[in-house]
C-alpha cells in the first residue's frame, strides 16, 4: 500500500516514480503514444521538484495526480474552476503548449485516410496481377461479407427555428455535427477533472475541429461524415487499481464471466463496425443508433470486470433474437478494387497419356478491364499429381467503378479462365479446358460465387473451377439479406 507523504517533496517524488514507471509500463507493453505522454509528465514532475528545492513557487494544481494518490501535504485541493467554460478554457491554454507535439498526439483521433481516386493504368499490353495466397479457413471465413443494417429512415428531429430553412437531411447533419462535439468537450472536461490534462487538450483540439463543418451544415452545405471522428473512447484509465483480498470465484463462475465477457466484446465489435460502415455511407441516423448499442456493450462489459473483481455471482442475463434487414458490403476492400479468388479445382482434365493423379495443375484468367489489348492477367502455382487442387489464390484487380469500359467488362466480358498441365524441360505447357465467370450479378451483389463448368472448346470435360469475385458494394442498388443475431442482454 501507499506510503503516506510527510512532506511536499517526498510526495512528489511518489508522483514521479509512479508516472516514470507508468511510462516503462506502457512502453513495454507497446503503447508508446501513452508511454511519452507518462514521460512528459514525468518532465513536469522533475522540474517542480527541481523549481520545490531551489525555494521558487510552484503551481501544484498544473500536476497530474495518479489515481489513488492523496493530496500534497499542505496543499489545499482546489476541484478547479466549476463552469464547462472555464475548465475548456484551461484545456484551451495547454493547448497552446508543446506545440511540436500536436501532430503527434492526433494520431489516435484521425482516420485513415480516405482511398484516392483511381489512378490511369498504365498503358502496357499486359497488367500482371500478383497472387496472394489464401489459407482454406481464411478464405471461407472471407467469404461472409460483414453486414450492416437497412438504412432506416431519418430520426424525427427537434425543429430549432432558425433552423426550419434547411433540408431535413442538413438538419440531421448539423445536429449529429453538434453533438459528436459535445462528446468531445464532455471528454475534455471529465479528463480535465482527472487531472490528465495531456488527455483533455487532445479532447479540445478536436471538438474545436467541428465549428467549420458545423457552419458549413448550418449554410445547408452537405457534409462527408466519412471523415469525421470517431467518438471519444473511454480508455482503460492510467492505472487501475482493484483491491480485493482472497476473493476466489469458483471455476463454473468464473467460466460464465469469461464466456459472457467475450459475447460482449464480439457484440461491441459488431456495433463498431456497423457504425464505421454506416458513417461511409454518409447514414447519420444508424451511425449514432449504433454508436449507442457500442457504449452500452462497453457499460455491460466494466460492470461484469468489476462484479467479477469483487467475487460476485455472475448476474443474470438473457439473450434476445434480432431480425435485421442488413446491407452487405465488404469493408476491407476500397472502391479502387476487385478481389478474385480462385479457390480450388475439382475433377480437372488431363491430357492424354497423363493420369489423373499425375496432373501438375495450375490456372491462368484474364480479365479485359481497362480493355481487351490491355486485360488484366495472371496465374496460380503449379500444384503438382492432384487433379482436385487447393489453390485459394487471391488476386487484386485495378478498377474505377464509373468507367463505361469496366461496365461494359462486366456486362458481357466476365473473366475467362484456362487450364493448364505443366510441361517439363522438353515439353510446353498443354491446355486442358476453358472456362467463363459470368459477372452481371455483381451489379445488385457484392459477391459472386460459382463453381464453373471447364470445357474443351465446346464440349464439357466433367471438371469444375470454384471461384469468387467481390467488390466492396455491389455498382447499383443494395445487396439486401435478412439477419437474425442472439443478442446478450444483461439484467
Amino acid at each position: 500500500s501507499l506510503q503516506q507523504p510527510k512532506t511536499v517533496l517526498e510526495a512528489l517524488q511518489q508522483r514521479l516514480e509512479k508516472y516514470k514507471s507508468a511510462a516503462a509500463q506502457a512502453k513495454a507493453s507497446g503503447d508508446d503514444r501513452k508511454g511519452r505522454m507518462h514521460e512528459r509528465i514525468a518532465k513536469q514532475y522533475q522540474d517542480a521538484i527541481k523549481a520545490h528545492k531551489a525555494g521558487r513557487k510552484v503551481n501544484f494544481s498544473e500536476l497530474p495526480v495518479p489515481p489513488g494518490f492523496p493530496p500534497l501535504p499542505g496543499v489545499a485541493a482546489t476541484d478547479g474552476d466549476g463552469t464547462i467554460a472555464a475548465v475548456l478554457e484551461s484545456a484551451s491554454k495547454l493547448a497552446n503548449m508543446e506545440e511540436n507535439d500536436e501532430e503527434e498526439e492526433n494520431e489516435p483521433l484521425t482516420q485513415a485516410p480516405v482511398a484516392k481516386k483511381p489512378t490511369q493504368l498504365p498503358g502496357k499490353p499486359t497488367q500482371v496481377v500478383k497472387p496472394i495466397t489464401v489459407p482454406s479457413a481464411v478464405a471461407e471465413e472471407e467469404s461472409s461479407p460483414e453486414p450492416v443494417k437497412q438504412t432506416s429512415s431519418p430520426s424525427t428531429l427537434d425543429k430549432a427555428e432558425s433552423m426550419d430553412h434547411l433540408p431535413l437531411a442538413a438538419r440531421e447533419q448539423l445536429e449529429f455535427l453538434e453533438s459528436r462535439k459535445k462528446q468531445y468537450m464532455k471528454a475534455a472536461v471529465k479528463a480535465k477533472k482527472e487531472n490528465n490534462l495531456e488527455q483533455a487538450k487532445m479532447y479540445l483540439r478536436t471538438a474545436k475541429s467541428f465549428d467549420q463543418k458545423i457552419e458549413q451544415a448550418k449554410c445547408g452545405k452537405p457534409v462527408d461524415i466519412s471523415k469525421l471522428p470517431s467518438p471519444p473512447t473511454d480508455d482503460e484509465g492510467d492505472f487501475i487499481f482493484i483491491h480485493h483480498e482472497d476473493v476466489r470465484l469458483s471455476q463454473k463462475a468464473d467460466e460464465v464471466y469469461a464466456q459472457l465477457i467475450k459475447l460482449l466484446k464480439d457484440q461491441h465489435e459488431r456495433c463498431l463496425q456497423y457504425s464505421k460502415q454506416f458513417m461511409h455511407l454518409g447514414n447519420v441516423a444508424e451511425t449514432t443508433r449504433f454508436e449507442k448499442l457500442a457504449q452500452g456493450c462497453k457499460k455491460d462489459i466494466d460492470i461484469l470486470q468489476l462484479a467479477r473483481a469483487q467475487g460476485m455471482d455472475p448476474p443474470s442475463h438473457h439473450f434476445e433474437e434480432r431480425t435485421f434487414k442488413m446491407i452487405r458490403i465488404f469493408s476491407e476492400l476500397n472502391s479502387t478494387e476487385m478481389h478474385l479468388l480462385i479457390v480450388r479445382g475439382i475433377n480437372l482434365p488431363a491430357p492424354p497419356g497423363v493420369s489423373p493423379g499425375d496432373l501438375d495443375a495450375f490456372v491462368k484468367f484474364e480479365f479485359q478491364y481497362p480493355s481487351a489489348e490491355q486485360p488484366q492477367k495472371s496465374k496460380t502455382p503449379v500444384i503438382n499429381n492432384n487433379n482436385s487442387p487447393e489453390y485459394n489464390q487471391l488476386f487484386k484487380l485495378n478498377i474505377n467503378r464509373n468507367h463505361r469500359g469496366f461496365r461494359r467488362a462486366i456486362r458481357s466480358k466476365g473473366i475467362k479462365f484456362e487450364v493448364f498441365h505443366k510441361g517439363s524441360f522438353f515439353r510446353s505447357d498443354k491446355q486442358v479446358g476453358t472456362a467463363h465467370l459470368k459477372l452481371e450479378k455483381l451489379e445488385s451483389e457484392c459477391e459472386v460465387r460459382e463453381i464453373i463448368e471447364i470445357f474443351d472448346g465446346r464440349k464439357p470435360t466433367g471438371g469444375k473451377l470454384e471461384v469468387k469475385v467481390r467488390l466492396r458494394e455491389p455498382l447499383s442498388g443494395q445487396d439486401l439479406q435478412t439477419v437474425t443475431e442472439n443478442w446478450l442482454v444483461l439484467e
